[in-house]
């Protein structure tokens, strides 16, 4: 099941942050569901990330409960108490209710090749580690949900728990560009 892209970084269970709901450590593998794990780079000053905010919850509630593992990635963020403030409260009002991990140095957004916010990755069980499924946007309409006709995310999840292969593994990702330090 995995997507090959070409310069992606391996090693995916080395990735590690501190997650500004608990305040804790994370690691990749710590967040994986049987399933698999969305990631979705995000940060709250981005619109594009306030316009999807409600398909995110929705696609949480939906594939959560059926082995799919959730957190938000902020490549923005530093490891500080103002943005871990700011963070969490952003989580309790949104009612995102994921981890939402800061990506100070940005390892995450380096191994996944990230460029957009939001973007998604998708990871499945592999033989030995965490292979790429999908990659890219939710859906096809950013600004407008109830005009989406391509759900790009959803399809590739059921996929997944049917045991298939996305149909499509990668769509370029719409919205704000990841700032790189």
């Amino acid at each position: 099941m995995a997507l090959s892209v070409p310069g992606l970084s391996q090693g995916f269970g080395q990735l590690a942050a501190t997650d500004a709901v608990s305040g804790s450590l994370k690691t990749l593998p710590g967040l994986q569901k049987e399933k698999g794990i969305v990631l979705i780079f995000h940060d709250p000053s981005c619109p594009f990330a306030k316009l999807y905010e409600s398909r995110i919850k929705s696609l949480r509630t939906r594939f959560e409960a059926q082995g799919i593992g959730f957190a938000l990635i902020n490549p923005h963020a530093q490891n500080n108490e103002s943005d871990l403030i700011r963070l969490r409260a952003y989580i309790d009002e949104s009612g995102l209710n994921m981890p939402y991990l800061i990506d100070e140095k940005q390892q995450w957004t380096q191994a996944f090749l990230a460029t957009k916010i939001p973007e998604v990755v998708v990871l499945v069980p592999g033989k030995t580690e965490l292979e790429l499924a999908y990659r890219g946007a939710l859906d096809n309409n950013a600004q407008v949900e109830n005009a989406v006709t391509e759900r790009y995310l959803e399809i590739s999840l059921v996929q997944i728990l049917r045991g298939e292969n996305p149909a499509v593994p990668q769509v370029r990702a719409v919205g704000c560009t990841i700032r790189t330090y």
